[in-house]
């Protein structure tokens, strides 16, 4: 590949830099991803040179050969994605601040990637799971609740863990959420949940802390401490085998159940990407293929020509 051994020029490294180095700051990437996103773009980027052209001047029918190259070099599709990905971070953030007028990457569709789908429980399975703490007990309603909370909002574990009393608005019926990137975001509360959270606040939260200090995490244990995530996986995992729960899980089941159940009632792709907190449509789309994977085997269970 020729264009690596490009020089790229030295306003156009400074520009980069400058851009990844906003993009941590103010969407809280990880070094991981950082690192990887700007060696993609150091190449992209040296390539750009070899066309003549720059950041700053790049087309979308420039950015469609690039891809296109690469794809003809046998670079696997989640690569490419990543690439992509990373080329609209930086071109969303130049837009957004008027060095650029137009987005040249604005409307090309992600490569297939072939993703396997989220795993994600049926309605009765939900349910199961939800009547399975035992709910005379502090800890079985605080885990009542709990799953309640998620399967409601679709929050990520760590969210749900990391809630304080004061991210919780029962009178709102709302909860706010500080998710990836530091981005807030407000996720109403069913009924049931506004109901479970009551209960727990008034029944069993205060069972686990006395004789002990005040928190203000909403979720906590026995000793007076926050939840974890890999707390809550365990006790998922526990609730699932006494429902009796076959499928298989991970920490995120009930949030791939919220997506899915959503979009099964008939939910707008939209809203259910505002509610997971997800910033690029693509990341809410593999839920669209689980609920038409199940409209399917219901066709096929029930129309008799199915």
């Amino acid at each position: 590949m020729r264009y690596t051994r490009i020089v790229i020029p030295e306003a156009e490294q400074a520009l980069l830099k400058r851009v990844l180095d906003q993009l941590w700051l103010e969407q809280g990437l990880s070094r991981h991803t950082l690192t990887a996103y700007e060696t993609d773009l150091r190449g992209f980027a040296a390539w750009l040179a070899g066309q003549g052209a720059g950041l700053l001047t790049c087309d979308r029918a420039l950015v469609m050969r690039y891809m296109a190259e690469r794809l003809g070099e046998g670079r696997a599709s989640r690569s490419l994605a990543r690439l992509l990905s990373a080329q609209r971070r930086v071109y969303g953030w130049l837009a957004a601040r008027g060095e650029i007028v137009l987005d040249p990457t604005l409307d090309i569709p992600p490569p297939g990637l072939g993703r396997p789908l989220p795993r994600s429980l049926g309605e009765a399975d939900v349910e199961a799971l939800l009547d399975a703490p035992e709910i005379d007990m502090p800890l079985g309603l605080r885990d009542r609740a709990m799953l309640e909370t998620l399967y409601a909002t679709g929050l990520r574990v760590s969210e749900l863990v990391g809630l304080g009393l004061g991210q919780v608005g029962l009178g709102a019926g709302v909860v706010r959420v500080l998710g990836k990137g530091r981005k807030e975001r407000l996720v109403p509360l069913g009924a049931e949940a506004i109901h479970w959270i009551e209960r727990y606040l008034a029944e069993a939260r205060p069972a686990l802390l006395e004789g002990l200090g005040e928190t203000e995490a909403l979720f906590v244990t026995r000793r007076g401490a926050g939840m974890t995530r890999q707390m809550f996986w365990t006790l998922i995992k526990r609730h699932a085998a006494r429902a009796g729960i076959a499928a298989p899980l991970s920490p995120h089941t009930l949030r791939h159940a919220f997506a899915t159940h959503l979009l099964n009632h008939g939910a707008d792709l939209r809203v259910v990407q505002m509610l997971l907190g997800h910033s690029d449509l693509s990341s809410t789309q593999i839920y669209t293929h689980v609920a038409r994977a199940r409209l399917k085997a219901l066709h096929h269970q029930h129309h008799p020509r199915g």
